[in-house]
């Protein structure tokens, strides 16, 4: 048994999946109340925002229509959530989940938020792993 497991403490790895998965839970993040479509500036120039002004992203090992950012994934990525109801529009489109929730895309794209991103105008999860990027209107 190491020192960690007689403390009562978990592995540095275990607790920073617990602080993610806190930050995942107190965000929720949903698109603007008039729907798809809010941009804000950043230093990378105009990024498409969800409702509270955080940045969007889209991740390259997505598929068309099809999310493929699940478990600690989605957790650090959250995904921009789509109200019961929310139609297509301008771009934007409804996509189901795995878990089937349902999830904004654009040009069919999944949108999500980073966990880190805290301002609106961060932009802290562009180029993460070579495959995250913020959505461009």
């Amino acid at each position: 048994m190491s020192d960690s497991s007689k403390s009562g403490r978990g592995t540095p790895i275990t607790a920073a999946v617990a602080a993610l998965a806190l930050l995942a839970a107190c965000a929720s993040p949903t698109m603007a109340p008039g729907g798809p479509g809010t941009t804000g500036d950043t230093s990378l120039g105009k990024v498409l925002t969800d409702a509270k002004g955080l940045t969007l992203y889209t991740y390259d090992k997505d598929e068309p229509g099809k999310s493929n950012c699940t478990g600690l994934c989605a957790v650090a990525w959250p995904p921009v959530t789509a109200p019961e109801g929310a139609s297509a529009t301008a771009g934007f489109t409804v996509i189901e989940r795995g878990s089937g929730t349902r999830q904004w895309a654009y040009k069919g794209r999944p949108l999500y938020t980073y966990v880190f991103d805290m301002s609106p105008g961060d932009v802290k999860g562009d180029g993460d792993d070579g495959v995250w990027h913020v959505a461009k209107p």
